[in-house]
């Protein structure tokens, strides 16, 4: 279960970095790599899955770690 945490993380913040981009910079690096098409659409959907997979680590904000 750790590496999928570590990969969600991972990946929310590659979506975050991207959305810095946007807003400072006007520039999407998503679709700089990978064009406008599906390729884009896939991160994007993937970016947003994760992102409501962390959701969960509200509830585990209290569990200890041994």
């Amino acid at each position: 279960m750790k590496a999928v945490n570590i990969l969600v993380l991972t990946i929310s913040i590659i979506g975050a970095i991207n959305w810095g981009l946007i807003g400072f910079f006007n520039f999407n690096l998503v679709e700089a790599l990978f064009g406008a098409g599906g390729a884009a659409r896939i991160i994007y959907a993937l970016v947003g899955l994760c992102g409501l997979y962390l959701l969960s680590f509200y509830g585990r904000t209290g569990e200890r770690v041994s």
